[in-house]
């Protein structure tokens, strides 16, 4: 919040708005606050009525130090982080990767290389966006998955792409953005020189 009284919200074309600017107060302000109360509302809704829906049924086992349970399975908004910690066999680098997962998304500014910041000119971007968040779900799904085959593997691959959508797959979509960016510069240019000729002609 502070960040975009002092200096504003970015264009996502990529051209400064100087000349036409809408206040923070009270326009952007209100219209958050719809959606805050609406997950406020979702969210009492399940803390009063439905307090036990999201949670999985092998938590509510009495504890028993004689015995270790088949499956241990975390919470639901922790199991992406559960199944990126299962996939890799050491448990150091494991524990890590889970601390990365987080992480990795302050790298973000820095490995969008595209000239042009948001997503409503970019379709390539778009699709990689809603492949990242399906594998986003599919990590969600393994984490509550037994520790066996083919689970394990398909963990593997989905931890695998949800570092390369951030250090690999963003950078490439950035370079071919801002090459056909400047296809389409200069084709405009080109186009327009040509029209030019043909009036003075």
């Amino acid at each position: 919040m502070l960040y975009l009284h002092v200096s504003g919200s970015s264009n996502p074309i990529g051209t400064t708005g100087n000349a036409d600017r809408t206040a923070f107060h009270p326009y952007f302000s209100f219209k958050d606050l719809v959606t805050v109360f609406l997950f406020f509302i979702a969210f009492t809704a399940i803390v009063f009525y439905a307090p036990d829906k999201l949670g999985h049924s092998d938590n509510y086992i009495e504890a028993n130090s004689m015995q270790t349970p088949a499956s241990i399975v975390p919470e639901w908004y922790l199991l992406p982080f559960y199944a990126i910690l299962r996939s890799i066999p050491n448990k150091l680098l494991g524990v890590i990767s889970m601390f990365v997962a987080i992480l990795i998304l302050l790298v973000l500014p820095f490995t969008d290389t595209s000239n042009i910041k948001g997503s409503s000119y970019k379709p390539l971007f778009t699709i990689a966006f809603w492949i990242f968040a399906f594998n986003f779900l599919l990590l969600m799904w393994l984490g509550s998955c037994h520790v066996e085959p083919p689970f394990i593997i398909a963990g593997q691959f989905a931890t695998a792409y949800y570092f390369a959508h951030f250090l690999i797959i963003i950078p490439v979509l950035g370079i071919i953005d801002n090459v056909i960016s400047l296809l389409g510069i200069s084709w405009n240019a080109s186009f327009i020189n040509n029209q030019s000729n043909k009036k003075h002609n």
